[in-house]
């Protein structure tokens, strides 16, 4: 059978994929687009010295979407995959998708409503479900050992000042200057729901104030979000994530109704379970999980970086373990909108919002034209600021500095 033609859009990001790709015995990278030219020129001498040298490179989107490819990666930016998911779909490629989803209700309608028109794989690159202690924690959770989840949490903080220069490069409308609090909500909710199988019906949204650690380097909006989600069999689950300080980059909780998991953070997993009338007297475990697939090991985001590409390739070719596995886009948007319901919730006096369940159809009409979000170009006449407290403007001399430093290769 001959090999997936693959193209990646988004050289940065996009070369954690491409390696993937490059050391694939079912797919080969054909394709890259990339606007910045120094990342396509990286790529192309990692590619040509895996002896890749027929692999186009491209500074623009059109043409690269006239290449002749069966599937391409977005790792562009995290607000503007599904415009570009929903035309290669449409166009009859497979996608899969770097976080986030979609920036607005209406793109989570025309995303889901393109995928099952096209019948084409859509899989999102969430990396975060797939550690070896998140999967064990699936596994166990799905097998029943802690019974009915009552509680769960998720976090990811990761205090960005240092690097803000590199991935900002000083421009005032780089996406994270415009995001909001609650947008990038995706590694704290997707791994719960990925273990529980469950899904969000309602949010409560809460943020925090910005402080000159971020203000100082062109954020407006608060520097963290919590998102209070109901679940639809009851239980509660608090996401949280931002640019705080901290002493642990992330934490994954479950607490059911005959023990508890916790993901320690440093690559073991605490197991607590009970039996029948052995309230408070159950059995404690520590160990450490061994990977899914020995390959992954060294791959990024603690083995995670693997999965992602390695399950969208199986995927394509029928493989059932892969399709079971991969995350398809109505859980993707499940994991997406709570973060755009949070912050309406917000920008509401943090009352409660409903979450759509999008794979009902007639759930849809009533965001089919919800465009409410802080990135103007998505938003158009529903923009709403990305922050609640009365930010300062930030004036352009902070971006200019921000320039500088990148240009000099400075921290934060």
């Amino acid at each position: 059978m001959a090999k997936i033609r693959i193209g990646v859009f988004g050289a940065y990001r996009g070369m954690t994929m491409i390696h993937q790709i490059l050391g694939s015995s079912d797919a080969e990278l054909v394709a890259v687009c990339d606007k910045f030219q120094p990342a396509l020129d990286h790529c192309k001498e990692v590619a040509d010295g895996e002896g890749m040298t027929n692999v186009a490179y491209y500074t623009d989107f059109e043409d690269f979407f006239l290449h002749e490819m069966d599937a391409v990666v977005l790792a562009n930016y995290a607000h503007q995959h599904a415009p570009y998911a929903i035309r290669l779909l449409d166009s009859g490629r497979h996608v899969m998708s770097e976080c986030l989803t979609c920036a607005t209700m209406k793109e989570a309608v025309e995303l889901i409503e393109a995928v099952e028109r096209s019948g084409k794989i859509y899989s999102y690159a969430e990396n975060y479900c797939y550690s070896p202690v998140r999967w064990e924690m699936r596994e166990r959770f799905r097998r029943g050992d802690i019974g009915e989840l009552m509680y769960a949490e998720g976090e990811y903080i990761h205090d960005c000042a240092s690097i803000w220069p590199e991935i900002t490069y000083g421009e005032r409308d780089h996406w994270r200057n415009q995001l909001y609090s609650t947008f990038y909500c995706t590694h704290s909710i997707a791994p719960i729901l990925y273990m529980t199988g469950l899904r969000p019906v309602k949010v409560s949204g809460f943020e925090t104030q910005n402080r000159p650690f971020m203000w100082n380097l062109g954020l407006p909006a608060g520097c963290a979000g919590m998102i209070i989600v109901t679940l639809n069999n009851g239980a509660v689950l608090k996401s949280l994530h931002g640019y705080l300080k901290h002493t642990s980059h992330s934490n994954y909780q479950l607490n059911g109704d005959r023990g508890a998991m916790k993901d320690l953070a440093d690559g073991r997993i605490a197991v607590y379970t009970e039996g029948e009338n052995e309230n408070c007297r159950g059995k404690h475990e520590t160990y450490e999980p061994a990977p899914i697939v020995a390959e992954s090991a060294n791959s990024g985001h603690g083995g995670g970086d693997f999965y992602t590409t390695y399950y969208f390739i199986r995927a394509i070719l029928g493989d059932k373990e892969a399709l079971e596995r991969m995350i398809d886009v109505y859980t993707a948007v499940d994991m997406c909108i709570p973060g755009i319901l949070a912050y309406k919730s917000i920008c509401n006096d943090n009352n409660s919002v409903k979450v759509p369940n999008l794979r009902n159809k007639e759930e849809r009409d009533a965001y089919r034209n919800d465009t409410f979000c802080t990135f103007p170009d998505a938003a158009g006449d529903q923009y709403v600021p990305n922050n609640i407290h009365g930010v300062e403007p930030i004036p352009d001399s902070v971006y200019d500095e921000v320039r500088r430093k990148w240009i000099a290769g400075e921290p934060g």
